[in-house]
C-alpha cells in the first residue's frame, strides 16, 4: 500500500497515543470524520495498523530485568524450525524472537523480573529444546531507549 502525507500524518498520531478520538484526528491532519475514518479503515484492513495497544512501564510492573539471548543450532530442519518457534513462541517472558544471519542463528529478548525469574525462564527453555549447540545470554544494565514509534 502506497501511503500518502495524510497516511502518513495519521500514523505518526497514532503511534505516539492510539487512543486519539476520531474527531482530533480529523482536525490534526485536516480533513472531517468521515474521510479521516475511510483512511484508518484502509490501513487496518491493509495491515498497515495491526493493533492498538497500551504499552506499560515494565519497571512498574515488576519486569526490570532485560536478557538478549543468542543461539545456536545443530538442526536445520523445517521440522526443528517450526517446533522452536512454537515452543520459544510459547514463553510469555520472549517479547522478540529474530532468526539471524551470522555467527548465531537466533537472538531473543527476555523481560524478567530478576536474575533469578532469568535463571529458572532459561532452564526451562533450554530444557524443552534439543539440538542448541550455544547458549550466550548479556543482560541489559540500563534502557538508554525504547520506542515502538517507526519512523515515518
Amino acid at each position: 500500500m502506497e501511503l500518502d502525507k495524510t497516511d502518513r500524518q495519521l500514523l505518526h498520531l497514532l503511534q505516539q497515543d492510539a487512543g486519539l478520538s476520531l474527531n482530533e484526528l480529523a482536525e490534526t491532519v485536516h480533513l472531517t470524520t468521515t474521510p479521516c475514518w475511510k483512511r484508518l479503515k484502509k490501513l487496518e484492513e491493509s495491515g498497515v495498523i495491526k493493533k492498538k495497544v497500551a504499552l506499560l512501564d515494565p519497571e512498574k510492573v515488576g519486569l526490570s530485568f532485560t536478557a538478549f539471548m543468542m543461539i545456536k543450532i545443530s538442526d536445520h530442519s523445517h521440522e526443528w524450525y517450526i517446533r522452536f518457534v512454537d515452543i520459544v513462541a510459547d514463553f510469555p517472558q520472549v517479547m522478540e524472537f529474530y532468526r539471524m544471519a551470522g555467527e548465531y542463528d537466533y537472538m531473543l529478548k527476555v523481560l524478567v523480573q530478576d536474575m533469578r525469574s532469568f535463571d529458572t525462564f532459561y532452564k526451562e527453555l533450554v530444557n524443552r529444546i534439543e539440538g542448541l549447540t550455544d547458549v550466550t545470554s548479556t543482560f541489559a544494565m540500563e534502557s538508554l531507549k525504547y520506542t515502538t514509534e517507526l519512523p515515518l
